[in-house]
């Protein structure tokens, strides 16, 4: 039996359990993701598809990527806590993004890749050791 966590969103109408441990661990610097979390930053959580378990309504707003193709923003609608992001070439591949803020417990996540540095806030120090791409 796998290890699970668990996880919502800020007013708990939205819960959720995952397999753990995750695929990946990233930071978006993406305007997009920095308009979503309201930050400069959004950390995300790759996951199987089939092992993620929700419980509660998410609402669904359409972003498009640089590529033109959509990305699937999902979040609560009472209290507006992102919890998943989803593409196209996410579905074909079996995963899924998960926003690492809405896990009960993220203490041991550590971001291996940086992506889109280049619309990253100028004070933001990239840290050593992990890859940093311009764009994804």
């Amino acid at each position: 039996m796998s290890e699970t966590r668990q996880g919502g969103c800020l007013c708990g109408a939205v819960r959720y359990e995952v397999k753990w441990p995750p695929i990946a661990t990233a930071v978006c610097h993406c305007i997009n993701c920095q308009k979503q979390a309201g930050s400069a930053l959004s950390v995300i959580a790759v996951f199987p598809r089939d092992g993620l378990s929700i419980n509660g309504t998410l609402t669904l707003y359409e972003d498009k990527g640089e590529s033109g193709l959509p990305v699937w923003r999902r979040f609560c609608g009472t209290c507006g806590s992102p919890v998943t992001s989803d593409t196209p070439g996410a579905q074909e591949q079996g995963i899924i993004f998960l926003k690492a803020g809405t896990l009960d417990d993220a203490h041991d996540l550590e971001p291996t890749r940086h992506y889109w540095t280049s619309s990253a806030q100028s004070w933001f120090k990239l840290p050593d050791g992990v890859t940093c791409l311009e764009k994804q």
